[in-house]
């Protein structure tokens, strides 16, 4: 279908010009207020009010095809709020940890491969910075500039725990302000530099392997990220905070790092070349503990 000339909006600077669907969706996000939005969703989402929180519940199963009988309470009365359910817990024998590295959340590999010199692939076209990604420190983004990276985007209707690919030491967090696009791939596709302008948190791991960066991007309704050790750690000021930790904090590969209040993207960055696994390809659907590498 041909597209449609659309009418100029006030924060470009083109005229009138031809544009598909994806692109207006990406260019429509520029001029809202994205953190006063997803304050307003986060609201909403922790609200105990039966009624409410019962209707959103069954809508929002009814509408993304949620399958609750994965969870270890699958009645959805039975949560407390919205994001209780949303954040649910799954049965310990639906998601079996495979060998290798793991994917950290159910959702789709969206891209991965090799980090080159210093640039990750956001999507067809598209590359953004690592050193802006671990929020701007060229010491901190050194090891990881010739390694691998794996983008794992978690839809509305994915479990959203986050756990870990392989056993980590936590050395370091980061908290990164920025904006909050949505991170689905019609924004990935028209937004340069995405993953490196939203908010998010990175963490830094020590693993047998060599070090590891998990970063937990924020995204548009994103009402918090938790972590297993700090609960929640976003939304916080707007500067860059960093928390190194002299106790050793170790988390077994498998086991629970984090949670989004409502979905968004993680993206795994190695020091060093990983071997993925054939049956990895752009866009493939993955289950947390599913093997993506050797």
């Amino acid at each position: 279908m041909t597209p449609r000339p659309y009418r100029v909006m006030p924060f470009d600077l083109a005229v009138d010009m031809p544009v598909d669907r994806d692109e207006l969706f990406a260019r429509i996000q520029h001029p809202l207020p994205h953190h006063l939005i997803s304050r307003g969703v986060g609201k909403l989402a922790e609200s105990r009010t039966p009624w409410l929180k019962d209707w959103a519940i069954r809508r929002f199963i009814r509408a993304f095809d949620v399958d609750m009988s994965q969870a270890v309470d699958s009645d959805p009365e039975a949560y407390a709020c919205f994001n209780d359910f949303f954040t649910r817990a799954l049965r310990a024998d639906v998601r079996p940890i495979g060998e290798g590295i793991v994917s950290p959340a159910d959702g789709t590999l969206s891209q991965f491969g090799s980090i080159d010199n210093g640039s990750l692939v956001q999507a067809k076209g598209h590359t953004y910075s690592l050193t802006a990604l671990l929020g701007g420190d060229t010491h901190r983004a050194a090891p990881f500039r010739d390694g691998s990276f794996a983008t794992v985007y978690l839809s509305p209707r994915d479990y959203h725990r986050v756990h870990m690919p392989v056993t980590g030491t936590l050395r370091e967090m980061v908290y990164v302000p920025g904006r909050l696009f949505s991170v689905n791939q019609a924004t990935a596709n028209h937004v340069p530099g995405l993953f490196a302008r939203n908010e998010r948190l990175v963490c830094l791991f020590d693993t047998e392997h060599g070090p590891l960066a998990m970063v937990l991007v924020g995204a548009m309704i994103v009402a918090a990220i938790e972590t297993v050790w700090a609960g929640q750690v976003s939304p916080l000021s707007g500067r860059v905070q960093t928390t190194r930790f002299d106790e050793p904090i170790v988390i077994e590969k498998g086991q629970e790092m984090g949670r989004f209040k409502l979905g968004s993207t993680v993206v795994m960055c190695f020091g060093h070349d990983v071997a993925f696994r054939d049956v990895c390809t752009d866009g493939l659907v993955v289950s947390m503990g599913q093997s993506l590498a050797s």
